[in-house]
């Protein structure tokens, strides 16, 4: 097996992308213009023919104050990662990347280790003994996905003691899914649980609309975003960033993102952006407002999402991250629960892994990022 590396240009990268079932909306071209602060470079792996045969986005951001940078490969490369010569793309990748000036490489193969069907998750949260997800049997294992973790840790990659990389995973490493394949929606409506079935009839009955939005309505998203952002703690970002995001996202695909509203009475009460590249399609951000909650506008919209990434042939319908903790204390436990309710499954991913080039800078990084 012979591999080159070289940088290609966006057109070859997304190209590529096309000739997939399906790859990471972090590893697209043009997630290079929604992360505006990085810098970035495409790059392609070439078998001996000359083809085509494995793509990367590389975002590079600089250490402050040092004319040196962290290599950051969100949700990816795509590449062959049950490869038995897992070495040979990644051993020229480093070497690029260290000539590029990259002090630091972190990627996060999209390889799932173990998935959890809604049933025995439901299990595990009714068990006083179990408090994570990690303590409950997965319902599929992925033996090859060992393989790749074992390989990773021979050629020097290193995660964090929680499994977690370096500074902490910046993509979730638990993401809850709904398999779309091979189901009429008939079967996905069914796999639902009963709140879900019913707070559906009820958004229904209540007369909730849901519809599409646009750039135009970047307002009233921004709005609910920044109402859910004070109730669950967390910085919310600028409408700049969602602007931005909807403008270079479907400049590249006119369909890669979508925006959703869930309307009562004339009122916008709830929304979320979907993401589509290829077969896989992302739930990605939601917002929703404090009052009316018992209309359930937030089902409503979820459902109507479901049977439009189905309508679009999608082969999973994501809604991303979720903590590993069921303990009914955490803050976080309601996350899942929200999402065990559609009869999807729970994926765990490899995680994010690092690989110092430079030891010392490496180091002086993880102590930066620890104290911000």
């Amino acid at each position: 097996m012979s591999l080159t590396l070289r940088t290609i240009s966006r057109e070859q990268h997304l190209a590529y992308i096309r000739n997939l079932p399906s790859a990471s909306h972090c590893q697209v071209p043009a997630w290079a213009d929604v992360k505006g602060e990085w810098r970035s470079e495409n790059l392609g792996w070439f078998d001996r023919d000359g083809e085509l045969v494995g793509a990367g986005l590389v975002l590079y951001r600089q250490l402050p104050k040092v004319k040196r940078y962290l290599a950051y490969l969100p949700e990816g490369p795509v590449i062959d990662w049950y490869s038995p010569h897992l070495e040979e793309w990644l051993r020229p990748m480093l070497a690029h990347l260290k000539q590029q000036g990259a002090f630091s490489v972190k990627m996060g193969p999209p390889v799932v280790i173990r998935r959890w069907d809604a049933p025995a998750i439901k299990r595990g949260i009714q068990d006083p003994d179990v408090k994570r997800l990690r303590d409950v049997q997965a319902t599929h294992i992925e033996p090859r996905a060992f393989e790749v973790s074992d390989r990773l840790r021979r050629m020097g990659w290193q995660q964090g003691e929680d499994g977690g990389a370096g500074f902490g995973d910046v993509q979730p490493r638990y993401v809850f899914q709904v398999p779309l394949e091979g189901r009429s929606l008939e079967d996905v409506h069914k796999g639902f649980n009963q709140l879900w079935r019913r707070n559906i009839k009820k958004a229904d009955k209540a007369g909730v609309q849901v519809v599409q939005g646009g750039l135009q309505d970047m307002d009233d998203w921004q709005q609910l975003y920044e109402i859910t952002a004070e109730r669950d703690k967390f910085r919310p970002r600028p409408k700049a960033y969602f602007e931005r995001m909807w403008k270079v996202l479907n400049a590249e695909d006119p369909n890669r993102m979508r925006l959703y509203f869930a309307e009562h009475e004339g009122e916008r009460i709830a929304a979320a952006t979907m993401l589509i590249v290829g077969g896989h399609v992302w739930y990605s951000y939601g917002a929703s407002a404090n009052h009316k909650r018992e209309v359930r506008p937030s089902n409503a919209m979820q459902w109507r999402m479901l049977q439009d990434a189905y309508a679009l042939g999608a082969s999973v319908y994501d809604l991303r991250g979720i903590s590993d903790s069921l303990d009914e204390n955490d803050h976080l436990f309601g996350l899942i629960q929200f999402k065990v309710g559609t009869g999807g499954e729970a994926a765990e991913y490899l995680g994010e892994w690092d690989f110092p080039l430079n030891k010392l800078l490496h180091k002086a990084l993880d102590i930066y990022m620890s104290r911000r």
